[in-house]
């Protein structure tokens, strides 16, 4: 979002008004432009500022008005919906994603007072839930999902519970948003991030997170070290 004075000065040296849609509605009442019986026109403005002869504005136009602006500045994902897309909600105001990847090896940043190499590491399959400014990430272990697998704390720094403290990396959100490129956006905030330190909640595996990482860059992720989440299943964040 533009600053005050930022905005002040864009509208200063690039916008110039151009033309003026004007509403007109039975009696007083500014309500009544949502029943018939209302007329717009649209007036063009030379540069001198005065508005020109009004003219009916024809559906074309304010189709077309319409669809630049949605495409301008809608946050709605479009396109199609990938295979691991789980659950999608998206309503303005109610934005809500989830959707999985399979164990994997994945590349891992982290502070250097971690003392961890940034390199890939062995992870297990991991559920990512995001609304609009939040991100919560769970582990898994069943080779396929259903609505009775069990999730697990999530085996990495920065995370407490399954709430992730997005912190470093500088991802804008792309413009051209398919559903394909949400997801990625949320995965590269997540991952591009430095993790740095450990959740509210102390280690999310048996044994020291700092081991356990590292024991994951040769080898697969140890599943056993895993810690259940109050036997919360998949089909409880499915809603």
């Amino acid at each position: 979002m533009l600053e005050t004075n930022e905005l002040t000065r864009k509208l200063r040296t690039l916008l110039h008004p151009r033309a003026a849609l004007i509403a007109y509605a039975e009696g007083n009442d500014c309500h009544n432009l949502y029943n018939n019986h209302y007329f717009v026109e649209v007036r063009d403005i030379d540069e001198s500022g005065m508005m020109g002869e009004g003219r009916p504005v024809t559906v074309e136009f304010m189709t077309e008005l319409v669809r630049g602006y949605s495409e301008k500045h809608s946050t709605t994902p479009y396109g199609k919906i990938p295979s691991n897309l789980l659950w999608c909600d998206p309503r303005k105001g109610s934005e809500k994603y989830i959707w999985y990847t399979p164990p994997r090896k994945r590349m891992m940043f982290f502070k250097e007072a971690l003392k961890i190499e940034n390199a890939e590491y062995h992870l297990p399959g991991i559920v990512y839930a995001a609304e609009e400014s939040h991100l919560n990430v769970y582990a898994y272990k069943d080779r396929e999902l259903t609505d009775n697998t069990e999730l697990y704390a999530a085996p990495f720094f920065n995370v407490t519970g399954a709430s992730v403290c997005l912190g470093s990396a500088k991802i804008e959100k792309p413009k051209d948003l398919t559903y394909a490129k949400l997801l990625e956006y949320w995965e590269r905030k997540f991952w591009l991030t430095e993790f740095s330190h450990l959740g509210g909640n102390g280690n999310p595996t048996k044994s020291n997170l700092v081991l356990v990482t590292k024991a994951a860059k040769d080898r697969d992720f140890n599943l056993e070290e895993l810690k259940p989440l109050n036997n919360l299943k998949l089909k409880d964040i499915l809603k």
